[in-house]
């Protein structure tokens, strides 16, 4: 059995996992379909031109498998916190993408999105301050017969 300490260090480095793994994994898939260009789905030519220039990406075959990591986060974490306290986490990983747009993109982020980003921010620190866990672990076998 896991010690409440570890229990907790263990949430969040999973956390911190699915917050990487998918803003990442995001931002290497939308830098690899932008190297691609437009997909062109009139003719068939086109499309597989397309569809063979897609499959030989090594960026966005990177941002596919940063994804399917970030999948497996919240199945893991899921078994041990509450959803309510990891689904806002959720939050900060689609904040972070218009950063990482930002920085590694060069794509123009409105005014209004960085506020909205601080305002994440914001709410999930206040969801932090909650426990992860709400209910006990063990379980109560009740008084003896």
């Amino acid at each position: 059995m896991t010690s409440g300490k570890t229990h907790e260090t263990k949430t969040y480095v999973l956390l911190f996992l699915l917050v990487l793994l998918g803003s990442v994994g995001n931002t290497l898939l939308s830098k690899g379909m932008k190297e691609a260009g437009d997909m062109d789905i009139s003719r068939l030519s086109a499309l597989e031109a397309g569809a063979a220039h897609v499959l030989t990406s090594g960026t966005i075959w990177l941002g596919i498998a940063l994804l399917l990591a970030f999948m497996v986060c919240p199945m893991l974490v899921l078994s041990w916190a509450v959803y309510s306290f990891v689904m806002p986490f959720f939050a900060i990983a689609y904040a972070l993408v218009p950063l990482l747009a930002y920085l590694f993109l060069h794509e123009p982020v409105s005014t209004a999105r960085w506020i909205g980003i601080i305002l994440i921010f914001l709410g999930v620190l206040l969801i932090n301050r909650t426990p992860p866990r709400t209910t006990s672990s063990t379980i109560d076998p009740g008084p003896a017969s």
